[in-house]
């Protein structure tokens, strides 16, 4: 199936016999393999009679990689979540680090319960299983860390105003274009493994079931975007970036943090799953924690289900 996506990936027509020949298998058979696929993976083959077949939209295929990485990636054609796929490996007994990424999520999932919008080949679906072996204190900001690197691979393409939401949103132009979750295993006190799953908007241009204003780098570029070139931007930012996390906590990467920082000094509501506290955005501390002026008073949060969103009168 791989092959066959590879062929009409150029956006081009290709007749049956061509397609045919190349793999190998009779037109029938051909036929029989596309409806297959739009059947599986929800992408949309036009056929002409005289021309042939080709997508209604190019995709970019995620090539194998031309050398090491800084980790091992498996790319895969479909699978339930990248994260759940990730917990499970790390479960088995896989070593860290290692990523997985899918050509499409049947159950993607992003913060408090929300599905994450997966269409085939599309957009970046990826998660980084690391081991945490300083117990708490590497774990302190690095949702942050890693916002910051999905908003420097994202720039690298020529994106312009990116910025971060807390704690784990990447925006462009005030809408939604990436996010991140993390899922940990093993007790986070001690030796624990954590799922780093990033979903980024790339070339997709509809989604029904998205509730909150969204954007892909493709709407902010003005073109279709090849998904291997920011897939190689975004595990070198994260390379350097959780390295230097690891080595030297959040505090180095806080200022360029609040320098992205949309909702710095505006006015917020923070949503909890008791109650909501209104107050005026601060900025973050050396442990990632939200700064929230209320009443006067400094208060701090962090972990748990939390929500922030900007107040009516902001």
């Amino acid at each position: 199936m791989q092959t066959l996506l590879k062929l009409l990936s150029d956006g081009r027509f290709h007749s049956g016999e061509e397609l045919g020949a190349l793999l190998g298998v009779s037109r029938s058979a051909v036929w029989k393999r596309l409806e297959g696929f739009e059947r599986d993976y929800g992408v949309v083959i036009q056929r002409v009679r005289g021309r042939g077949y080709r997508l209604e939209d190019p995709l970019s295929v995620i090539a194998p990689r031309l050398n090491s990485g800084p980790w091992p990636l498996d790319v895969l054609s479909s699978v339930d979540s990248t994260n759940a796929e990730v917990l499970r490996r790390l479960a088995a007994g896989a070593v860290a680090p290692f990523s997985v990424l899918a050509e499409r999520q049947t159950a993607g999932r992003g913060r408090r319960g929300r599905q994450w919008e997966s269409p085939f080949g599309a957009n970046l679906y990826y998660t980084l299983g690391i081991s945490v072996g300083a117990g708490a204190k590497e774990l302190e900001g690095l949702s942050l860390v890693v916002g910051l690197c999905v908003a420097r691979a994202i720039r690298s393409l020529g994106v312009v105003d990116v910025g971060l939401k807390w704690p784990n949103d990447v925006l462009v132009g005030g809408k939604k274009i990436a996010g991140i979750l993390l899922e940990l295993t093993g007790d986070p006190a001690d030796i624990c493994s954590v799922a780093i799953g990033i979903g980024i908007n790339v070339n997709m241009r509809k989604a029904d079931a998205i509730d909150q204003p969204w954007t892909s780098v493709r709407e902010a570029l003005g073109v279709a975007v090849d998904r291997n070139v920011l897939l190689a931007a975004l595990e070198s930012e994260l390379a350097q970036g959780l390295s230097r996390h690891r080595e030297e906590g959040f505090t180095a990467s806080l200022d360029e943090w609040e320098s992205l920082h949309l909702w710095q000094g505006r006015r917020v509501t923070l949503s909890t799953s008791i109650h909501n506290i209104v107050g005026r955005a601060l900025g973050v501390d050396e442990r990632g924690a939200l700064r929230l002026l209320v009443d006067g008073q400094e208060q701090r949060h962090s972990g748990g289900e939390l929500s922030l969103r900007l107040s009516d009168d902001s």
